[in-house]
This record gives C-alpha cells, structure tokens and sequence, in this order.
C-alpha cells in the first residue's frame, strides 16, 4: 500500500482575496506564502483549460500546526457559471469544523457574508454522543458545516 498524506482542497473562487479574508476572519486560517500566481502551457496541461491563468493562496487550518491541510483558494481568468447552491447535490457537499461554540461560528459566518442553508439543531447520534451542528455557506455558496460534540458519558 502506498504511504499517503491529506494535504489540501481546492475551492474556486469568484474573487479569491475576498473569500480567504472569510476563512481568515472567521475561522482564523493563515495565510501561507506565496501567493499563487500560474500561467503558461504547464497551468493548460494541467487543468485541460485553454488559456488558463489561476491566481490564489493556501491558508492553513486550524488546529494542525505547521504542516497541517491547507484550503487552496484559486481564482480562474474565466470561469463557468455554478449551479444554485444545494446540500444534497451528488460531489461534494460541505467542509465541516470543529468550534467550540456553533451558535457564535455561525454568527461570524453571517456578519462576514456567509448565510444560513438550515438550522442549527442539536442531535442525539446512537454510540456516539450529542451534535450541535449547523450548515451555512461561505460569501461564494461553497457549504461549511460548523459542529460541536457532546460525547456520552459528559
């Protein structure tokens, strides 16, 4: 078996500055240098897009250190349109967070320009405790999910 390491997911942005100040501001990720700024026929093998130029940055999470996974937030000079934001479309649906208080997480996200998809509701999962969870989306409609779990036996 191959030896393998998680190390980041892509979001594309419509203004990459703009949503890495989201993610800065309201989960405290950190820039990590330098910027990204790729073009030429490397970037349009790569991604099977003519012409393409994609500018953006990583930003570390929370909660790993140094070399902890990255959210890569990459902006395209042309970009296709997105279909209207929905938690169950098939691919994937969320980035979920571990806060320490999902109501004030939330609040954050909002102020910051995300907005709620459902309601923040508390659960009982058999075997593995109680949730507090909640889904919003980012100021672009990328799905986040911020949670806290109440373990059993707490």
């Amino acid at each position: 078996m191959i030896k393998v390491k998680y190390k980041h997911t892509n979001i594309i942005a419509r203004d990459w500055r703009k949503l890495a100040e989201f993610y800065e501001q309201v989960l405290g990720c950190v820039p990590v240098p330098p910027a990204r700024d790729a073009t030429g026929e490397w970037v349009e093998r790569c991604t099977g897009v003519p012409g393409a130029e994609v500018r953006g940055i990583h930003l570390r999470l929370p909660g790993y250190g140094d070399d902890g996974p990255t959210l890569e937030i990459f902006q395209y000079n042309r970009a296709e349109d997105r279909p209207e934001t929905a938690i169950n479309r098939p691919g994937l649906a969320h980035l979920a967070f571990e806060v320490d208080d999902v109501e004030a997480a939330a609040d954050a996200a909002i102020e910051a320009g995300g907005r709620r998809v459902g309601e923040l509701v508390t659960a009982d999962i058999c075997g593995a405790g109680t949730i507090t969870f909640i889904y919003l989306t980012d100021p672009e409609g990328n799905i986040i999910e911020f949670q806290k779990w109440h373990k059993v036996g707490r």
